[in-house]
């Protein structure tokens, strides 16, 4: 949960733990972490669950990659496209197809979705079985192996104060164990309240805006097009990452 208690113009805070009292219809996940404390995670399932965590002034929402039945078992792997400072939207938006070939190629099937903030967010929907350290491990060597292709214009370097300017991040590193994205749908805290849309590959080649999807035009983009997260989240058409060995 990222918490916004005076609104989207105000400081936030993070929190994990399910706060108490809560109503006693709140699903939670328990969930150990490496430091042996078992956190209660909520579970938002339905609409009063929704409205409840919305109500503790949660705006994007950051889901977990896995089910709780095993939450070391992501159900997707992702890259996080990022500018870096210099680099501009454009830049992301190749960088984006870019990944799509590069994926394509290794007969991954992959789902762009806009980030609702600076970039642009791949998911590729994998059969469940490798741990989040072996999904990190692919996602580590995709981007690498894209940096090494396009270095003047994709860097994987996480660390922060080697990262060359003008270039777009392909972060694998979102995969690792406890990291989260903003959902799709979700409505970012920014001007014109824009969201992490779900997009068809045929928009990231046209191009588009961030701004291009709203909270005000999210309702007519899915009674038009239908849910294009759907595929995320179907039992069909995933990939076995052990293909790759």
């Amino acid at each position: 949960m990222k918490r916004y208690p005076d609104g989207a113009g105000g400081p936030f805070f993070f929190m994990k733990r399910a706060p108490s009292p809560r109503p006693p219809w709140i699903e939670t996940c328990a969930i150990e972490h490496g430091s042996g404390s078992v956190i209660d995670f909520p579970v938002v399932r339905d609409l009063a669950s929704l409205l409840w965590v919305v109500n503790l002034g949660c705006i994007d929402l950051n889901p977990w990659y896995a089910r709780c039945d095993d939450t070391d078992r992501p159900d997707y792997l992702h890259f996080d496209l990022d500018p870096v400072k210099g680099a501009d939207f454009e830049q992301v938006l190749k960088s984006a197809l870019l990944v799509r070939e590069a994926l394509d190629g290794l007969g991954m099937p992959s789902y762009p979705k806009s980030t609702g903030s600076r970039g642009i967010h791949v998911y590729v929907p994998i059969a469940r079985g490798p741990t989040q350290k072996e999904v990190w491990g692919v996602a580590k060597a995709i981007a690498q192996a894209l940096a090494v292709a396009r270095p003047a214009l994709i860097t994987a370097e996480y660390r922060v104060a080697k990262r060359p300017v003008g270039r777009v991040l392909v972060d694998y590193n979102q995969n690792a164990w406890g990291r989260t994205l903003a959902s799709a749908y979700s409505v970012r805290p920014r001007p014109r309240a824009p969201v992490a849309a779900p997009l068809t590959w045929s928009e990231v080649e046209r191009g588009f805006r961030i701004e291009d999807f709203r909270l005000d035009n999210m309702p007519a983009r899915v009674a038009r097009h239908g849910d294009l997260f759907k595929p995320l989240l179907a039992t069909r058409g995933r990939f076995r990452l052990e293909r790759l060995a």
